[in-house]
């Protein structure tokens, strides 16, 4: 369940006046051709509707006639452009509703993002007017949008003179940071060719999630890039991500301001795992959009899918004339988990009648600089491997940039493209820029990356982005809990009396109600009871303090593990107890926790927390003490299916471990699996009453998955 939305995301026949203009008003159009009005009219040289210039200063600009005001107009106008300052937008804007223009775009600044309160109070006011009206807004403290499909270039800026290359895939691209986007948009000029780009600024009404849903309507927008600097409405980007996964166009994303440099401490190991960054890219992830980590990552992986058809094939091949060319693919490949499968016979023998004895018909292979005197031998190699049914994509690198590398290339694209798969170049060229590479770039049928890293790493996004394509969407309600695991959990918090953080035994129960298993114990309040527990419940056991003071038991020196016999009880309990009173009173104590020993196995780290923005969550990650020091994780919006969670501990590096790794038995994943949609089925059902649980670790075996530790904050 995706948090809630304050509104519905606009579709595009709501924005369409706005984005998609047939008619343009520049309220604020001056003489001055450093203004913004100028500037803003003097980029739409190539919109072909009616441009209406509106200042009272002016009966005519250059020529074209200027009016008084919107009112004047022999028609209302699709959309205004408003370059007047701050204090003047207020005005325009009422006028704008008042005559039902269809989008308003705000260039001034100092207004929601100032620090004054009259300032920010402005902005809302202007949001309020044209709430429940059929006018949008775009900004304020924006640079505009620009449609390069019908010149609507509609901006302030210096930008070039053209975006839209005809013939070549067009990326839609979304930036809420002006200078960013427009930047970026600078790519045209290297072959890449762009829609439409949008800005935000401050985003009082059109955002970056209306932005989405827009591109992926438009017929002219073959795939969206977005530079991503936060969200106040974590469900309507979910909400866009999905028309985007039904319009079939992939939603590509780089999120500037990953660092967690303000966060906290929290109680919990979850607290400090499952941060903004975290948040963010759980949020991502429901959404179905594909997460590049570096901004320069974000257009070559955009353009990528504006040519991909979804992936055939998970398999690679790797077509090289030069042997280290293949070792770095390989080296790659193996990073970011992309197949590279070997020729069987039969493929291998096609191979090697077109390469010589001093080549490679393995994968990568390596058709040798023979093809300068061989031309043929290159696409009748990448021939036989198209015909491979396991073989998606290919794959071939750029050394030396001269035109006729970079037109056999382009011919491979043509082939590869014949086949309803993809081809791919990584340059190894010094000369990025240098001859061929626009016209590999401009190639519909061709992805160009500037390094191999970046070109394995799309491959892998373009798989798992395949297979969500092919899955059906989610139907029906979210998973819960059952009303007698919900009334059981219930008794547990209501027994667990007024304290915000549960003690182990209280959270024990909580978790216990809920379906997650949990280790068998008994609290003692002294050393002979403990060895009177040790007893029953079996040699060798661990003792711990019971106290909501001490949630974190290693670092405050109040738990023993793995004592053999009742000498080894008895010299623990003492040593615990007087740790813990060093650190707290007699009376905050609630005794020792015994616990029969778990016999060894992987640990697993499962938390929860309500995040303020992006409501509940649920972590995973290698457990026990070294959670904090591998950093090994994965985080997903609550609650989550057991199929889910099952592929969310596949995303963490120690998946292995599970699997079973240097003769260990395979651990019960999908009973581990299971508890983790418990917990986020736990911390989604009662996000009202628990704000954190922390359950490090579950120890899971071939038979059986338990958790041994856990602790439970109240909201």
């Amino acid at each position: 369940m995706p948090p809630v939305s304050s509104r519905p995301v606009y579709r595009r026949e709501q924005t369409r006046r706005l984005i998609a203009p047939a008619s343009i008003a520049i309220v604020g159009a001056s003489a001055n051709p450093a203004s913004f009005g100028a500037r803003t009219l003097g980029n739409l040289h190539s919109f072909g509707g009616p441009i209406h210039l509106i200042n009272g200063k002016y009966k005519e600009i250059d020529g074209r006639a200027c009016h008084a005001s919107l009112s004047d107009l022999p028609e209302v106008p699709d959309c205004a452009f408003v370059a007047v300052p701050r204090d003047g937008v207020k005005a325009v804007v009422e006028e704008c509703v008042r005559l039902g223009v269809g989008g308003v775009v705000i260039f001034a600044s100092g207004l929601g993002e100032s620090s004054n309160p009259a300032h920010q109070a402005l902005q809302r006011d202007i949001v309020e007017l044209t709430r429940h009206t059929g006018t949008r807004l775009l900004g304020p403290n924006c640079l505009g949008m620009m449609n390069a499909v019908n010149g609507a270039l509609g901006t302030f800026t210096h930008i070039p003179v053209r975006l839209r290359i005809e013939g070549c895939r067009s990326i839609g691209l979304i930036s809420q940071s002006g200078a960013l986007g427009v930047g970026m948009a600078q790519a045209v000029e290297r072959g890449v060719s762009f829609s439409h780009v949008l800005t935000s600024g401050n985003g009082c009404d059109v955002d970056a999630a209306d932005q989405i849903a827009y591109l992926a309507e438009d017929p002219d927008c073959d795939a969206i890039a977005c530079v991503f600097e936060g969200v106040t409405d974590p469900g309507r980007l979910i909400e866009a991500g999905e028309i985007a996964r039904r319009a079939g166009k992939a939603v590509v994303v780089y999120k500037i301001g990953t660092s967690e440099s303000g966060a906290e401490a929290a109680l919990s190991h979850t607290g400090a795992l499952a941060g903004s960054a975290a948040g963010y890219n759980a949020l991502f992830e429901r959404a179905g959009f594909v997460v590049v980590d570096q901004y320069e990552h974000l257009l070559e992986a955009a353009a990528f899918f504006a040519k991909a058809p979804p992936a055939k094939a998970d398999g690679v091949a790797v077509l090289t004339p030069s042997g280290g060319a293949g070792i770095m693919a390989a080296d790659q490949a193996e990073v970011f988990g992309v197949e590279l499968p070997q020729p069987g016979p039969a493929l291998r023998a096609v191979l090697e009648s077109h390469i010589p004895e001093f080549g490679s018909s393995r994968n990568p292979c390596d058709v040798t600089a023979q093809i300068l005197n061989n031309p043929a031998s290159f696409p009748a190699c990448a021939e036989a491997f198209l015909q491979e049914a396991h073989i998606g994509a290919i794959v071939t690198p750029y050394t030396t940039a001269i035109q006729a590398s970079a037109q056999r290339n382009i011919d491979l694209g043509r082939q590869v493209r014949a086949h309803g798969k993809m081809a791919c170049i990584f340059e190894l060229t010094g000369w990025m820029e240098g001859p061929g590479v626009r016209d590999m770039e401009m190639s519909p049928d061709l992805a160009v990356f500037r390094s191999t890293a970046s070109c394995f790493r799309t491959l892998s996004a373009w798989h798992q982005w395949s297979r969500r394509q092919a899955q059906p969407a989610d139907a029906g309600e979210p998973p819960a809990l059952t009303p007698a695991q919900r009334q059981g959990v219930e008794a547990a918090l209501q027994a667990a009396g007024a304290e915000r953080t549960l003690p182990e035994g209280p959270s024990r129960r909580v978790l216990e109600a809920c379906g997650v298993p949990v280790v068998n114990n008994q609290l003692v309040n002294s050393a002979e009871g403990a060895v009177a527990a040790a007893g029953v419940l079996g040699y060798p056991v661990a003792l711990k303090v019971e106290t909501p003071d001490l949630p974190h038991k290693t670092d405050a020196g109040v738990l023993r593990l793995n004592l053999k016999d009742e000498a080894a009880v008895r010299e623990a309990y003492a040593a615990i107890m007087a740790n813990a009173l060093k650190a707290t009173t007699a009376e905050r104590i609630n005794g020792v926790l015994v616990q029969p020993m778990i016999p060894p196995g992987v640990e697993i780290m499962v938390g929860a927390r309500v995040d303020p923005l992006f409501g509940p969550m649920v972590v995973v990650g290698m457990g026990g003490i070294l959670v904090e020091l591998l950093k090994d994780t994965a985080a997903a919006l609550a609650p989550v299916s057991p199929a889910a969670a099952h592929e969310l501990l596949r995303r963490l590096r120690g998946y292995r471990l599970l699997q079973g790794f240097r003769g260990s038995a395979p651990a019960d994943v999908e009973a581990l699996a299971e508890a983790v949609s418990r917990i986020s089925l736990l911390i989604h059902g009662e996000r009202e009453r628990i704000a954190e649980i922390d359950v490090n670790p579950i120890i899971c075996g071939a038979t059986r998955v338990v958790a041994v530790d856990g602790l439970v904050v109240r909201a």
